[in-house]
């Protein structure tokens, strides 16, 4: 790890200042959320939306509808998001666990202990660590920092973490310097990507004009 010019503290006021509150993540249920958290693997949030969308007219956003549902159907209907069997076949499997482990409630799973609950839903086939934390952060309210690609490219170009850095170490970083409260991880994160969308794009960053630089 190198050293950073800017603490992390800092650079969340700054960014916050800036942009404002993102207001993230976008669902009208913790289910929903969950869903959106699988969904958005390997996507854009626009295809997202359409896929949540294909859902609600259906009427089958819900654990009990979502898990009677036959997997070519619910690929079908969330075809906009891209990799639509293997997303629909992830859901289902996410269906299951949830169905196996708390009889699709998810009162009972909030019961659940965070370190034991990552545990469990990073076993289940198709979810991985950025999708898990999503899920405990954003539909659950737990006090876990998610990493993505966006948080990753920003690190790696200010200094944070260099390119070997894992998804645990990124993690770390905010961990050791952050208390933990759900809504200040949240908000970071959404700043974050916000940063990233806008400013230091993957191919083309506008470093000139980056709120970090100013």
């Amino acid at each position: 790890m190198k050293k950073v010019a800017v603490p992390l503290t800092q650079l969340y006021k700054k960014l916050y200042k800036d942009f404002g509150p993102q207001h993230w993540w976008p669902g009208q249920s913790a289910f929903e959320v969950m869903v959106g958290a699988i969904l958005t693997q390997n996507t854009n949030w626009q295809n997202v939306e359409k896929a949540i969308t294909n859902l609600k007219k259906r009427k089958v956003l819900s654990f009990k509808k979502m898990f009677s549902l036959p997997e070519n159907k619910l690929a079908a209907l969330i075809r906009p998001a891209g990799y639509y069997n293997i997303k629909a076949r992830r859901l289902k499997n996410f269906l299951r666990y949830l169905a196996e482990n708390y009889s699709g409630n998810l009162a009972k799973m909030r019961q659940r202990a965070t370190p034991g609950l990552r545990q469990e839903l990073l076993s289940v086939n198709g979810i991985g660590p950025e999708t898990a934390d999503s899920i405990l952060l954003y539909g659950l309210n737990r006090p876990v920092f998610v990493i993505d690609a966006y948080t990753k490219r920003i690190l790696q170009r200010h200094k944070f973490i260099t390119g070997k850095a894992d998804y645990h170490q990124a993690q770390g970083l905010f961990t050791r310097a952050l208390k933990k409260d759900v809504k200040l991880f949240n908000e970071y994160h959404a700043l974050l990507v916000k940063l990233a969308k806008d400013f230091c794009l993957k191919n083309k960053p506008r470093c000139q004009i980056c709120p970090i630089n100013s």
